[in-house]
C-alpha cells in the first residue's frame, strides 16, 4: 500500500517537511475547512491527520466506515477523504451513505496503483475525484482546495438566489462590500424610529431602494410608501402634489384632491431630490415637519396626519445653505439622521454581483437565454468608474443583454467607455475582500523578491508552505513568481 521510504502512504515534496505539528493556536487561526478521513490502515490515516493539520485543516480521522458514519452528526465535515479497500463496509458502500445524508459534502476517494477502475466506478457513483496510493503530498493539496473551493461557491451562489428573490429586503439590495453592510446595519437602526431621514449621495446611488428598505421594516409597513420627485415638478405643482388642493384653487382645478401628505397617512413619504425645491415650498415644508399639519391649496381647513418623512438628495445642503439657497431649520429638520450612500467605485466588489443580479433579471424580462459573463467582461466592468453608479451598471447590463448573440455577455457587448477602461494593476480599497487583498500582498511580495519563496514568507511573516498552498489556490501566478512553485528553499 504505502511507497518506499513512506510507512504512511504518503510522498513528500524534496525539502518540504510535512509532519512538523503547529501549535494550537495556528491551528484555530488557519483552519481552512473540515475534513474526515476515513482508512482501515493507522499509519495512513494518521499521517494524513498530522500533514493537514499543519496545512491548516480540522482533520479527523475514523478507522472504519461505520465510525465515520457515527462522526457525522458532531463532525460534520467539509470533505470526505477515504480509503476504497476497507472491510466491513467498502468505500463505494460508505460514498452511498454519505450521499444519503448530505448530498453536498464532496467525497474524494483513494486507491492503491491498479485499481483505478473501481475509483473510475466511485466516481460515476459521486465521488468528486480519486488520489492514488502512496499519496503525493502536491496533488492532496490541489484536489482539496479545488474541492472545498467549489463547495463554497456552490454554497454562495445558492444563497445569493435565495436572496435575490425577496423584495425589498436587503437581499435584494444586492451589496457585500463592507460600505454597504453599514448603510444596512444603519438601516435596521432607524427603521422603528418616527425620526426624518436624510438619504445622501451621488445620483444612481439607490437612495431610493434604501427608504423603501426603512419604510418595509418599520411599525409603518402596512401603511402606504408614497414616493415624489421633486425636481420633476414645477413650484405650483409641486405645491398642490404635495398638499392637495381645493376645488377651484387655480385654472384647472375642477375637484378637491389630496396631495401625498394625506395619502402618506400612517405610512412614509419619500421625497426624492430635496435640494430642489423653492423657498416658498421649504417654509410649507418646514411647518409641517415641526406642527404635523397643513392646508390644502386654496382651503382654510386644517389637516393633520401622522407620516415619516424620508428625503433624498445629491446636492451639497450645507453648501446651498451657507449660500443661502436652503433654509438652515429646515435642513436641521430633514437631517435627524443622515444616511450616505456611497459611490459603486467606493464598493467596487459589489460590481460582479450586481450585474450578475441585473442579467438574472433582464435576460428574463427579455426572454433570452444568457447566463453569465465573458472573464475578459468582468475585467472591464470591474475596472470601470462608473460615474453613474448603480443605475449606469444596470442600463448597460440591460443594453448588453439587448445586443448578445450568445449565452454570455463578452467585452464586444459592452459600450465603447467600458472598453477604454483596462483593468487595474491591483486592488480598490475601500472595496476589495480580505481574500483579495491577502493575493494581491503575496503576489506583489513575490515579485519584488523575483520568486524567493523564502524571503517573501520572511517579509509577509507566514511560512513558505502558505505561501506554496495559496499559489496552487491561483492557479496561475505571475512570470517572475513561477519559481514559487518548486520545492521549497534550503
Amino acid at each position: 500500500m504505502a511507497g518506499p521510504g513512506s510507512g504512511a502512504g504518503v510522498e513528500a515534496h524534496p525539502g518540504a517537511s510535512i509532519f512538523s505539528p503547529p501549535t494550537g493556536a495556528s491551528r484555530a487561526v488557519e483552519a481552512k475547512g473540515r475534513i474526515l478521513i476515513v482508512d482501515d490502515e493507522v499509519n495512513a490515516r494518521t499521517a494524513l491527520v498530522e500533514l493537514l493539520r499543519d496545512e491548516g485543516y480540522v482533520a479527523e480521522s475514523a478507522a472504519d466506515a461505520f465510525k465515520a458514519l457515527g462522526k457525522l452528526a458532531d463532525f460534520a465535515p467539509d470533505l470526505v477523504l477515504t480509503d476504497l479497500k476497507m472491510p466491513g463496509m467498502d468505500g463505494l458502500q460508505l460514498l452511498a451513505r454519505l450521499q444519503e445524508h448530505d448530498p453536498h459534502v464532496p467525497v474524494v476517494v483513494m486507491t492503491a496503483f491498479g485499481e483505478v477502475e473501481t475509483a473510475v466506478r466511485a466516481m460515476r457513483s459521486g465521488a468528486r475525484d480519486y488520489l492514488a496510493k502512496p499519496i503525493n503530498v502536491g496533488e492532496l493539496q490541489v484536489v482539496i482546495a479545488r474541492e472545498l473551493e467549489q463547495r463554497r461557491l456552490r454554497q454562495e451562489t445558492n444563497q445569493l438566489r435565495a436572496r435575490l428573490s425577496e423584495k425589498y429586503s436587503f437581499d435584494n439590495i444586492v451589496g457585500s462590500s463592507a460600505p454597504m453592510q453599514e448603510v444596512f446595519k444603519t438601516v435596521v437602526q432607524i427603521a422603528s424610529s418616527r425620526a426624518s431621514v436624510l438619504l445622501t449621495g451621488e445620483s444612481g446611488t439607490g437612495k431610493e431602494l434604501i427608504a423603501a428598505a426603512i419604510h418595509e421594516r418599520s411599525p409603518r409597513a402596512k401603511a402606504p410608501f408614497v414616493k415624489l420627485h421633486c425636481a420633476a415638478l414645477a413650484e405650483s405643482l409641486l405645491e398642490s402634489e404635495l398638499f392637495g388642493h381645493e376645488r377651484g384653487s387655480f385654472t384647472g382645478a375642477l375637484n378637491r384632491r389630496d396631495g401625498k401628505f394625506l395619502q402618506a397617512n400612517h405610512g412614509t413619504l419619500f421625497l426624492d431630490e430635496i435640494g430642489e425645491i423653492s423657498p416658498a415650498i421649504q417654509v410649507k415644508l418646514l411647518r409641517f415637519l415641526q406642527e404635523r399639519e397643513f392646508e390644502r391649496v386654496g382651503g382654510n381647513e386644517t389637516i393633520s396626519v401622522d407620516v415619516r418623512v424620508i428625503a433624498a438628495t445629491n446636492r451639497n445642503l450645507p453648501q446651498m445653505v451657507s449660500e443661502g439657497k436652503f433654509r438652515e431649520d429646515l435642513y436641521y429638520r430633514l437631517n435627524v439622521i443622515n444616511l450616505e450612500m456611497p459611490a459603486l467605485r467606493a464598493r467596487r466588489s459589489d460590481v460582479p454581483l450586481l450585474a450578475a443580479h441585473f442579467l438574472r433579471r433582464f435576460a428574463a424580462e427579455n426572454g433570452k437565454d444568457v447566463r453569465g459573463f465573458s472573464p475578459e467582461a468582468l475585467d472591464h466592468l470591474s475596472a470601470y468608474g462608473w460615474p453613474g453608479n448603480v443605475r449606469e451598471l444596470e442600463n448597460i447590463v440591460e443594453r448588453a443583454v439587448v445586443l448578445s448573440r450568445t449565452n454570455e455577455i463578452t467585452a464586444g457587448d459592452l459600450p465603447p467607455q467600458l472598453l477604454a477602461a483596462r483593468p487595474r494593476d491591483g486592488i480598490q480599497i475601500p472595496g476589495a475582500t480580505m481574500e483579495e487583498i491577502e493575493r494581491y500582498a503575496i503576489l506583489k511580495t513575490l515579485e519584488a523578491t523575483g520568486g524567493a519563496t523564502s524571503r517573501a514568507a520572511e517579509m509577509l511573516n507566514i511560512s513558505v508552505r502558505k505561501i506554496q498552498y495559496k499559489l496552487h489556490e491561483y492557479e496561475t501566478a505571475p512570470k517572475s513568481a513561477q519559481s514559487a512553485v518548486q520545492p521549497v528553499e534550503k
